[in-house]
């Protein structure tokens, strides 16, 4: 059965990983410049624009649907596969940020990281290179993309299964997470009030897996740092 559910979930991720039509990309910033303002262990957001990506939005309330790690390189080249994500295909892998040419996208940068820490988040992520991504998320997604169901807006986070939790299985934003609280880098408070079955309000340590990728611009620890401000805009020298 476990074969089966893999061929199934091979199948589903090849659906869901399509380009929707009608995408706008707001921003025409050359990825030079994308590039040029990344520092290692920044947070590169993206607003995809396959199926899954529009289940993710959709259930997390966020423009963003998936997050890379910056690892950083010897020339800020848009493409030298300097981005490590968690791909619903190709599972744990290290790309270029050219990847992402015709998406919107964000940056979140860490405040107050060292050297070695930013070194320790890289590295435990580079060990996972190779992992598979974990196809448990495949299915509890797929469900919501015939049509939205009329779920209030608070229960929607808890409609997604966050993955099997296999050590050697990963979803983007759970990936770099884990990174990031190995090193004991916040990213939301660690603890989430949710309601009981009685419907009362209990507290919950929050874990890893609970993580998506639009908490890293809702991150109070993370700076949005936008190239178009880095570079000097100002309203004189708008293009």
């Amino acid at each position: 059965m476990n074969s089966i559910s893999r061929a199934i979930g091979r199948r589903l991720a090849a659906y869901l990983s399509k380009p929707r039509p009608g995408y706008e990309r707001l921003s025409r910033l050359p990825l030079q410049e994308i590039m040029q303002t990344l520092q290692p262990a920044d947070i590169v957001l993206v607003d995809g624009n396959s199926h899954i990506s529009t289940a993710i939005k959709y259930l997390t309330q966020s423009t963003w649907s998936h997050a890379c790690l910056y690892v950083g390189g010897s020339q800020p080249d848009p493409d030298v596969p300097n981005l490590i994500e968690a791909d619903i295909n190709n599972g744990v892998t290290q790309v270029a940020l050219r990847k992402y040419e015709q998406y919107n996208l964000r940056i979140c940068r860490p405040i107050g990281l060292s050297d070695a820490d930013r070194h320790n988040i890289i590295e435990f992520a580079r060990a996972r290179l190779g992992h598979v991504y974990d196809l448990k998320n495949i299915f509890d997604l797929a469900r919501y993309l015939v049509q939205s169901p009329a779920v209030p807006v608070r229960y929607r986070r808890d409609m997604i299964t966050f993955g099997s939790g296999e050590p050697t299985r990963a979803i983007c934003s759970t990936l770099i997470a884990e990174a990031y609280l190995e090193v004991g880098y916040p990213i939301l408070p660690d603890w989430i009030r949710v309601e009981d079955k009685q419907g009362e309000q209990v507290k919950v340590a929050r874990h890893f897996t609970h993580y998506v990728p639009g908490d890293f611009d809702l991150s109070p620890y993370f700076n949005i740092v936008k190239p178009t401000i880095e570079h000097g805009f100002t309203i004189r020298n708008q293009p």
